[in-house]
Parts: C-alpha cells; sequence; structure tokens
C-alpha cells in the first residue's frame, strides 16, 4: 500500500524578529562602551565684565609655551618634558630667594600657552607635569606638618595645605606660536 506523504511543517518565524530585537536590546544594555578620559579639571566661574582682572608682578607668573612642533619654551627657554616638573617645583617654592622666581607660593601663577598644531599627547603630558609638580609640593609639605602624605589628610587638613599651595594655572587660548628655534 501506498504511503501518504504528509506535509513538512513550517516554522513559524513571525516571533524571530522580535527574539532577533530582544537579544539586541539585551547585548547592548549589557555591554560596555570604553569612554576616553579626558583631563579633570574645575573650570572658574565667568569674570564679570566690569570687574578689571588682578594684576600679577611678572615674577609671580611662570610662563610655558608648547610651539608646533611640540617644543616646549620654559620662561625663555627650550627645555625637555621631562625637565618641567623639577623647574616647576623650583618655581613654586622658591619664596623669594631667586630675583626670577616666584615670591610666595600663594602668588605663584603658571601661565600654559600652546599653539593650534600641538599634539594632544603632548599638552596632556604636560598638564600632568604640572599636577605632578604641585601634588610633590604638597606631599612635602604634609610630612613637613603633619607627618603624612597629601592624600592621607583629613578634609580639613588638606584645605591647610591646598591653602598654602594653591594650583593655579593659568590657560590661554591656543594660537600659532610657530615652531622653529
Amino acid at each position: 500500500m501506498a504511503r501518504k506523504q504528509r506535509p513538512i511543517p513550517e516554522i513559524n518565524a513571525g516571533s524571530m524578529a522580535d527574539i532577533a530585537f530582544l537579544l539586541l536590546i539585551f547585548f547592548l544594555v549589557t555591554t560596555t562602551m570604553d569612554t576616553d578620559m579626558g583631563l579633570r579639571a574645575v573650570l572658574p566661574p565667568m569674570p564679570d565684565p566690569s570687574v578689571k582682572p588682578p594684576e600679577f608682578n611678572k615674577r609671580n607668573v611662570f610662563e610655558i609655551r608648547i610651539n608646533s612642533n611640540n617644543q616646549l619654551l620654559v620662561e625663555g627657554e627650550y627645555i625637555q618634558i621631562r625637565e618641567l616638573k623639577a623647574k616647576t617645583i623650583k618655581f613654586i617654592t622658591n619664596y623669594g630667594r631667586e630675583a626670577n622666581l616666584s615670591d610666595d607660593p600663594k602668588k605663584a601663577v603658571i601661565s600654559l600657552k600652546n599653539d593650534r598644531g600641538t599634539e594632544y599627547d603632548i599638552y596632556v603630558q604636560v598638564q600632568d607635569k604640572l599636577r605632578k609638580a604641585y601634588r610633590e609640593v604638597r606631599d612635602k609639605a604634609a610630612q613637613q606638618k603633619y607627618g603624612k602624605d597629601f592624600e592621607a589628610l583629613s578634609d580639613a587638613e588638606k584645605e591647610i595645605i591646598k591653602k598654602e599651595f594653591p594650583q593655579k594655572i593659568s590657560e590661554a587660548e591656543p594660537e600659532d606660536i610657530g615652531g622653529t628655534k
């Protein structure tokens, strides 16, 4: 006797789109995205246009320029990035001993200006050296005053050290400084 052929059952594909959509949402929700880290900086409030900016004694301003060839010009002298931290510490902690360096750490201002062609990596390295210089100065002051590192201090003690060594970094708008020696 001949067998009767059964029809091949079809797969219901109506819900396949729903399943694919749910899987897509699941992977989007559970996947972490790498985000680029930038420089942490607290910007000052917008200045009042009617208030005149304070005058600074020239010796209390530490000028740093980065040209389009990524060269550092610090106080009119070309230096390597590795030298920047030591020069910054010397400037901050001068206490008026040398005539061309700051009178007092509270008056010391670091002026940073870079060329539009400066590489971002060099800019970040310079920022890093400046922050390390302040961290080292504050650590040394904390060790002398409290016998422990700056990060181990209480909030009140940190504020005292920060008032002794305020971090004043002034950044000017990038411009075309050039790249020739």
